[in-house]
């Protein structure tokens, strides 16, 4: 499904406004609080709270009024089937980590994808008040110092760059050893902004984001802020990386072939 008409396009973009309303008000009661309810999904530290289930059934509700012929995918909540060849894809804390830490680091990710990818997404920070939204004739922050354009970094050579990474553990050993090959190149690396770090690639501050082991969820949104604001994102072999795995962002094509090569070994 192509999306061309100017009066879906302006309800597409209303209506992942009113998920990002949505889900500020629902994690910003739990932020900070010493109450907060956490528990692990998983054997090894995966932590989610009581803010990441409310905010997606609060997106997911929404979504039930304004585009209920949609498909969903949520972290908390699975896949919802839909019928329009539009799908939303919605991570209603990505960096919960950071969330339960208190850190203002962690974002909701929304995007609302067609069968060859994402074509609108939201990087949300409720706490900082920030939003970046890219795709379908957009490219903007609105934040506490007002609207402006997004646009990623010129080309500059990996030695002047700036890297982030999530995790400094990357992947597997092998996709560790990959991320540090760039890293010993850069100019400077840093870690732990999770969604973040995407945002800032696409407001020009950071050149690039590596990272595996990422869900559809993960990266959806991103792609599309990222590429509206004049970057690349693909996986590490340098094809589409929508539905997840090893990740690279970078500001421009230069930069993003030379960490894949390096990344190549």
């Amino acid at each position: 499904m192509t999306v061309s008409d100017p009066n879906l396009i302006e309800e597409l973009h209303r209506v992942a406004a009113a998920l990002a309303d949505v889900a500020r008000g629902e994690t910003l009661a739990h932020f900070r609080k010493a109450d907060l309810s956490i528990e692990s999904k998983a054997t090894a530290f995966d932590p989610v709270t009581v803010a990441d289930r409310a905010a997606e059934a609060a997106m997911r509700a929404r979504l039930a009024e304004l585009r209920p012929q949609d498909g969903i995918v949520g972290e908390e909540f699975g896949v919802t089937e839909g019928t329009s060849g539009l799908t939303w894809i919605l991570d209603p804390i990505d960096g919960t980590r950071g969330y339960m830490s208190g850190t203002p680091t962690w974002g909701v990710l929304i995007a609302v994808a067609n069968d060859a990818g994402p074509l609108l997404g939201v990087i949300d920070q409720p706490y900082i008040g920030e939003r970046f939204v890219g795709g379908l004739g957009t490219a903007s922050v609105i934040g506490p110092q007002g609207n402006a354009p997004l646009k990623t970094r010129d080309a500059r050579p990996l030695d002047q760059a700036v890297l982030f990474t999530t995790f400094p553990e990357v992947g597997t050993l092998d996709d560790r050893q990959a991320f540090e090959r760039v890293a010993a190149k850069a100019r400077l690396t840093r870690y732990g902004m999770d969604c973040y770090a995407y945002a800032l690639v696409a407001a020009g501050q950071v050149d690039l984001v590596i990272e595996a082991g990422l869900a559809s969820y993960d990266i959806a949104a991103p792609i599309a802020v990222i590429e509206a604001a004049g970057g690349i994102v693909t996986d590490w072999e340098g094809g589409p990386v929508h539905d997840g795995g090893r990740a690279l962002a970078a500001a421009n094509r230069a930069i993003h072939a030379e960490a894949l090569a390096l990344l190549a070994g």
